[in-house]
């Protein structure tokens, strides 16, 4: 754990609005739990400029069982995701693309097997909330925790100027690729102010950003704030 106590000097501001998540509504049975290779498989065959746009990102598909992020099934091979009809599956696109990526609508994804018939799409803009965190950051199998928070505070320090104070490791988890193993760890990242949160946000820490990893979103259980009117 990375923490430092410190008073909260956030306050409210209008994000910039460059960056965002494409949310879409989805119809499909089952997947597999490890299936962020086949699913960013089957995005870049359905959007062939998504590998081009460097900012561009595919969260992982979860349900309502996985606790927001941070309880997961540890069987990958033999455990199935069943989404129910409130399960979305997210893009993290820049704006300019936003009519491109609307092109998914209507489309069916093979994911291992499994189909994945996309529907209709909702914009979610990003949110300055001081505490954030990722399901996935990519991180050596080698490496200790220290390192690889200090690791993550330099990152977030060339990102945004930011020195970060309390950051958490959660889980380890495993994505296979053809490749091989890539080893990642969940991370929470508190304290911070409005820009370093949308400057985090919208550039990801670690890579494997197509991977669903390096992705933040706001920390549901903690008061996020609002942009101005």
């Amino acid at each position: 754990m990375f923490w430092q106590e410190d008073e909260d000097k956030t306050l409210p501001w209008q994000a910039p609005s460059d960056i965002l998540d494409l949310s879409f509504a989805i119809q499909c049975k089952q997947l597999p739990l490890d299936h962020a290779w086949d699913l960013s498989q089957a995005i870049h065959a359905a959007l062939p400029w998504f590998p081009q746009e460097d900012v561009a990102g595919v969260h992982t598909i979860h349900v309502a069982e996985s606790g927001n992020g941070w309880l997961r099934p540890d069987d990958t091979e033999n455990q199935l995701l069943l989404p129910s009809h409130r399960t979305r599956m997210a893009l993290r696109i820049p704006r300019h693309r936003l009519a491109d990526a609307l092109a998914l609508q209507g489309k069916t994804l093979d994911i291992d097997g499994h189909l994945l018939t996309v529907g209709a799409a909702k914009e979610k803009p990003l949110v300055n909330a001081s505490v954030i965190f990722a399901r996935y950051v990519l991180s050596d199998i080698a490496e200790e925790e220290p390192d690889f928070l200090q690791r993550m505070a330099r990152e977030v320090h060339e990102i945004s100027g930011f020195k970060v104070k309390k950051m958490m490791c959660g889980k380890s988890n495993i994505i296979k690729t053809p490749d091989g193993l890539l080893h990642t760890r969940h991370l929470m990242i508190a304290d911070l102010d409005n820009d370093p949160s949308i400057r985090v946000q919208q550039y990801g820490l670690g890579g494997g950003r197509k991977l669903g990893c390096g992705l933040f979103i706001p920390h549901k259980s903690i008061k996020t704030l609002k942009p101005t009117e």
